[in-house]
């Protein structure tokens, strides 16, 4: 059973703010208000992932609404949120006090304005204990990573702040388990070539008392890894190509000095290095070929994702010009 975040009329959009967390009995309390300040009309939902301390009756305290979901992980916790709730607009924020909640009226300005399917809040912040450095290298690496293979529109992939559409909620096969999902979303929408726009909001430094949830190592491999993964699924022509082009240079190490052996006496003497190149040389082949039929078979998913995306209303559908003056009145406040 899905919960519909009902409009007061027909004119005014339904948005929902959506926080998951994990023992951050510290801080959920300032954001639940902080949003509740800034987006008055908006329902805040805090999803639970089997905290140990008091993060529940401080969210309960605040007056949000509070779920529980026992999957461990971020990326559960979105996927239950996204499959609970129904909405035009939703909100995605951590709990831990580190993003900017009067940025949020003017991304819900521009998504609404503009029929934008996800806003990211890039994050700008001037203190230097905000960021660990190993967080801001990945972040740098994972970004320039993902522009360089499914576009530049996105500066911040890894942004925990954003808005996103009930269409793009509505979409998003969510399936990743743990902090990698940031990555996802930003792959979803850049792969689709959804409209979407960014705002640079300042991130500030956890307050004293909470401790961040992210292993820079443990969690920097599995982004790592899923960043992989889906080129190898959305882009699986450029992937295997790129395996068959080593193999064949590897083929060609090989095999040149036997080819050269041959020309000039007429024998092989390097039997077993022969077989080896003539191994790279038909795994390259293999490769190629696997990369033509997985493109075809991208081609086919990305229609019936597509398919999905347009089976839902769009973010222009919904009375523009009454939506976006109620929107535009609470960010000017």
């Amino acid at each position: 059973m899905t919960d519909f975040i009902s409009r007061k009329n027909k004119n005014t959009l339904s948005v929902v703010v959506l926080i998951p967390c994990y023992n951050e009995e510290t801080t959920v309390f300032q954001v639940v208000s902080d949003f509740r300040k800034y987006l008055p009309d908006a329902v805040v939902y805090v999803y639970d992932n089997n905290s140990t301390d008091n993060t529940v009756r401080r969210a309960l305290d605040a007056g949000a609404i509070v779920r529980r979901e026992s999957m461990p992980g971020k990326g559960n916790v979105v996927r239950r949120m996204f499959a609970d709730i129904d909405a035009d607009f939703y909100i995605l924020v951590d709990g831990d006090a580190t993003y900017d909640a009067s940025a949020a009226p003017e991304m819900l300005a521009l998504a609404s304005s503009n029929g934008l399917d996800m806003v990211n809040g890039a994050r700008v912040s001037t203190a230097t204990t905000a960021y660990r450095p190993g967080h801001v290298l990945g972040n740098k690496i994972f970004t320039l990573l993902v522009r360089s293979v499914f576009g530049k529109r996105i500066s911040d992939i890894l942004s925990g702040y954003r808005v996103f559409s009930r269409r793009f909620v509505k979409s998003f096969p969510a399936l990743s388990s743990g902090f990698e999902t940031e990555t996802e979303f930003s792959i979803h929408a850049l792969d689709l070539r959804m409209p979407i726009g960014e705002i640079r909001t300042r991130y500030f430094e956890r307050p004293t008392g909470s401790q961040s949830k992210l292993n820079t190592w443990k969690d920097g491999f599995r982004i790592m890894a899923l960043i992989f993964n889906l080129i190898k699924l959305e882009r699986p022509l450029v992937f295997f190509s790129t395996v068959a082009v080593v193999l064949l240079c590897l083929s060609l190490m090989a095999g040149m000095p036997v080819i050269i052996g041959w020309l000039h006496t007429g024998l092989v003497p390097r039997l077993p290095t022969a077989l080896l190149a003539t191994g790279f040389i038909i795994l390259s082949a293999l490769s190629f070929t696997c990369g033509l039929i997985l493109d075809v078979v991208y081609l086919a998913r990305t229609e019936a994702k597509r398919l999905a995306y347009l089976a839902q209303p769009s973010p222009t559908s919904y009375d523009a010009t009454c939506s976006l003056a109620a929107v535009e009145l609470v960010a000017s406040n």
